[in-house]
């Protein structure tokens, strides 16, 4: 008999510690389950950050060389019209010399503002190509004065003295120094000319790039 109270003594003392061991490890459960939750959620938005990440540059690349073809664009452009018709500025909308400038501004614009390529030049008539990229070019002759011949003056203006290259197949007399005011050159020097360039392309990828050229008028 004593056995059995002693017995059942030890049973109730028991059952609230075993009450509360249960009802630690359900709280260290719950805790553990949510911080695999919160582990789970940051590992799945760190893959789709990484799979944004590489399809923007993915797209930025893509915008960098459809603005290479905008500079092909400018020089096939250049190419086609050299001759008097450049000395003049026409901007008029639907003219064969949309995006061209017979002169550079004395400072360079913010050539992310959309403003400055109101008059640029459109690849492909500014359809997108099959990256979705837009494309439009400016071509700048290197002159100071606008509308007016290279080495001209024109009303008030100094003399119009542009960029320009001269070709050491043209001077008369072999050997002679180029920067002498007083060669004879049988052709005209090559002018230079800006070409910028730049692609719009999906989730507002941009690329601007520029290149300079020569040509003989």
């Amino acid at each position: 008999m004593k056995s059995s109270r002693s017995f059942s003594q030890r049973a109730r003392a028991s059952a609230p510690l075993r009450a509360r061991q249960g009802g630690t490890i359900l709280i260290i459960a719950l805790i553990v389950l949510v911080a695999m939750t919160l582990a789970g959620i940051a590992t799945m938005r760190s893959v789709d950050t990484a799979t944004i990440t590489a399809g923007n540059i993915g797209l930025r690349q893509a915008s960098v060389n459809a603005a290479d073809q905008g500079i092909q664009a400018g020089v096939a452009w250049l190419t086609a019209n050299l001759g008097p018709t450049l000395v003049n500025d026409n901007h008029q909308s639907g003219t064969a010399s949309k995006g061209y400038f017979s002169s550079v501004p004395a400072s360079d614009p913010d050539w992310n503002n959309p403003l400055n390529w109101g008059e640029a030049g459109q690849l492909n008539n500014g359809t997108a190509d099959a990256g979705g990229n837009v494309v439009f070019f400016l071509i700048h002759r290197l002159c100071p004065v606008p509308n007016c011949d290279t080495g001209a003056t024109c009303g008030s203006n100094p003399p119009n003295i542009c960029a320009s290259t001269l070709s050491t197949a043209a001077l008369t007399g072999q050997g002679s120094d180029q920067t002498r005011p007083t060669d004879s050159h049988t052709t005209l020097p090559a002018t230079h000319y800006r070409i910028t360039a730049k692609a719009v392309g999906p989730r507002n990828s941009i690329s601007i790039v520029q290149s300079l050229v020569k040509a003989f008028n």
